[in-house]
């Protein structure tokens, strides 16, 4: 009797739980809501400085007026999304974030480096569009929901990788820089800048024309349909995918710890019984459900989403970006061209750490077949067929098949989006 009430107890706090963040979600409209710039809206009641912010942005509460693109980047761990967000953040009319929606994770389940919970899950996905509303509405006040210890005044040192951030690291959000501090790496970045001030991250934000966040804290495209029917945002979904055997060995490389009984597997050949094979077909399944919905066509999507392999663009970066681009209907400035060129022909030096973005981009896109075993490389082709299947990845029947076909394992294919 005590554990069925225990059980009962638990499925009420799990139903409240979900309740709260459909109702969070639902009525962000009236949360964010000033629609009439008028003072009648913004009562004594009310906190001074949010009115103030609520009623001095109603314009683009109200329709999106401004018309800046809002762009999403929708990714998993090692699938090349730090090299893609670099092809906004450098763009000078671009506002771009780096995984705020870390900050959601490691406040609502910090135990969990990766939530299999339905319930978790659902509460982490009502939080995060909640906050990627209000980041897209350059509202980055709300971060302080989840930044901890909590920032005072408007100020901290814990946003994670703040400096991956050009515009965090710029004037006037950083002002101690001078003409030499340009290129700041991201370490730099930090110690130069020293702690950041959101009320002036908010006003960058509002400068620039456009706002990019790239996440991998988001499962699915159809998590985000909320936010793609907002009429108050002009959100374009960008889905990068990879191919899950080189995500695989990406992960066993540097997630050493997590992933060390998939490296026992490719040192000893023998598998270990105790394997967290769900590290592999998570992905995969994320994956095939994600893009089915987007290959679907649903008319909520159009215009709003475009699939890229991460093999396309390491192999003709300057061309994929153009379309990338194109698709958003911004102009592709001197900035991320001078990038891509600085950036797509480097060597394994080149990287500085395991985010690190300058590298040889082709080689880097194949370097999968030399770090993995034929055994593991089966076994990953057999779970995740579907997907392979799908996004027109090659299997390999052998090991020399394996090593001699190199990025002819990648079909051609053009994910076109549509409009």
């Amino acid at each position: 009797m005590q554990c069925s009430w225990k059980a009962v107890l638990l499925l009420a706090l799990a139903s409240i739980a979900i309740q709260y963040t459909a109702i969070r979600t639902f009525t962000a409209k009236s949360f964010h809501s000033c629609p009439i710039p008028n003072p009648v809206n913004c009562t004594l009641s009310q906190d001074t400085d949010a009115a103030d912010r609520l009623c001095d942005e109603s314009p683009t509460f109200a329709y999106n007026l401004s018309r800046k693109t809002h762009v999403l980047i929708l990714a998993t761990t090692r699938s090349g999304s730090s090299f893609v967000g670099q092809l906004f953040n450098q763009h000078f009319d671009v506002f771009y974030l780096f995984e705020p929606l870390y900050h959601v994770q490691y406040t609502l389940i910090p135990k969990l480096t990766q939530s299999k919970s339905t319930t978790d899950r659902r509460v982490m996905l009502g939080a995060s569009r909640d906050l990627l509303r209000s980041l897209y509405d350059c509202d980055l006040y709300f971060l302080e929901n989840y930044i901890k210890p909590q920032p005072i005044n408007h100020t901290t040192d814990r946003l994670f990788r703040r400096g991956a951030s050009k515009a965090l690291c710029s004037p006037p959000v950083c002002e101690s820089l001078g003409a030499v501090d340009l290129h700041l790496e991201e370490g730099d970045c930090v110690k130069k800048c020293g702690t950041l001030n959101l009320t002036l991250a908010t006003e960058s934000c509002r400068d620039h024309g456009h706002v990019a966040i790239k996440t991998v804290r988001v499962p699915e495209v159809s998590d985000l349909r909320a936010l793609v029917e907002d009429p108050r945002l002009n959100l374009k979904v960008i889905q990068l995918v990879r191919d899950p055997r080189g995500i695989l060995a990406s992960r066993s490389e540097t997630f050493r710890d997590t992933y060390r009984l998939w490296r026992i597997w490719d040192g000893t050949g023998r598998k270990p019984y105790n394997l967290d094979v769900t590290q592999l077909t998570t992905v995969c399944e994320d994956f095939w459900n994600s893009v089915s919905t987007g290959l679907n066509r649903p008319p909520w999507l159009k215009g709003k989403y475009m699939l890229v392999r991460y093999e396309d663009l390491a192999r003709n970066p300057m061309k994929k970006t153009e379309e990338i681009y194109d698709f958003l209907g911004i102009p592709m400035d001197s900035n991320v061209e001078r990038w891509i060129q600085n950036n797509t022909r480097g060597d394994r030096s080149s990287s500085k750490h395991k985010y690190g973005t300058v590298r040889n981009s082709a080689a880097t896109a194949e370097k999968w077949r030399f770090r993995l075993s034929y055994e593991i490389v089966a076994f990953t082709q057999h779970a995740c067929q579907q997907v392979l299947a799908q996004l027109g990845y090659k299997t390999a029947g052998s090991e020399e098949e394996l090593k001699n076909l190199s990025i002819s394992l990648v079909e051609e294919r053009d994910f076109l989006p549509f409009s």
